[in-house]
C-alpha cells in the first residue's frame, strides 16, 4: 500500500511558529480559546489541528502515545513519523506526548506519565479532539493566568472529568497537561488549573 506523506503546513517554518505560539498562550492563559492555524492536509483520519499541535510539539527525542484508532492507521503512523521523527510508545505511562481522537479511547489520566518531584516536566501533555470547545457542561477555571475566573463548556469531554482533573491537579507539581482542539481552535488546561462543574 503507498502511503502518502504529503500535506505539512504550507509554510513549515511560519506555520510552525505560529502554531507553536498558540499553544504556548493556550498554556499560559488557561481556558482562553487560542486560534490555531491549520493550513495543511495531513493524513486521512487526522485532523489538520492535531496535525499542527503534533508537528509542534513533536521531535525525535519525544515519545509520543496514539489512541488505538491512529495506532492502528498505517497512513497516520507513517506520516507522523516521518514528519516529526518521533518514536511511538503503545503505554501512555511512557509517553511525553499523546494524541487522542476519540474521547472513548482516551485511558484516564492517571494513566499517562504524571512526572516525579524532581522531574515534573517528564509528564504526559495530551492533545483531545473534541467535537467543539462550546455546548458542554460548564467548567470554571481558577488559577496561573487567570484573573479571578473563567468559564468554559467544551463538548465531549467524559463524564467524570471535572474528578478526574481534581486527581490530577492535586498531584501538583506532577500531573499532565491538555490541550483541547476543535475546528481552527485551541484550549489550554495546564495542570495548575483547578476546575469546577457547574451544577
Amino acid at each position: 500500500m503507498e502511503l502518502s506523506l504529503e500535506g505539512g503546513f504550507a509554510d513549515p517554518v511560519h506555520g510552525a511558529q505560529s502554531a507553536f505560539r498558540a499553544l504556548m498562550d493556550a498554556l499560559a492563559n488557561p481556558g482562553l480559546v487560542q486560534p490555531l492555524g491549520t493550513d495543511m492536509t495531513p493524513a486521512d483520519g487526522l485532523s489538520p489541528e492535531l496535525a499542527a499541535v503534533a508537528l509542534s510539539m513533536c521531535d525525535p527525542d519525544t515519545l509520543v502515545w496514539l489512541d488505538p484508532a491512529f495506532a492502528a492507521t498505517d497512513a497516520i503512523v507513517a506520516w507522523l513519523r516521518f514528519k516529526t521523527g518521533a518514536p511511538l510508545t503503545g503505554d501512555p505511562a511512557r509517553a511525553a506526548f499523546a494524541l487522542v481522537s476519540d474521547v472513548t479511547q482516551m485511558p484516564a489520566l492517571e494513566r499517562f506519565a504524571l512526572g516525579s518531584a524532581e522531574y515534573p516536566d517528564t509528564s504526559t501533555t495530551i492533545a483531545l479532539a473534541l467535537p467543539a470547545l462550546t455546548g458542554g457542561p460548564s467548567l470554571t477555571l481558577r488559577g496561573p493566568g487567570i484573573n479571578g475566573t473563567r468559564t468554559i463548556a467544551p463538548a465531549g469531554l467524559p463524564a467524570d472529568f471535572s474528578a478526574q482533573w481534581s486527581a490530577n491537579r492535586e498531584l501538583f507539581p506532577r500531573g499532565i497537561d491538555l490541550l483541547l482542539v476543535a475546528v481552527n481552535k485551541l484550549i489550554g488546561l495546564p495542570r495548575t488549573t483547578r476546575i469546577t462543574m457547574e451544577g
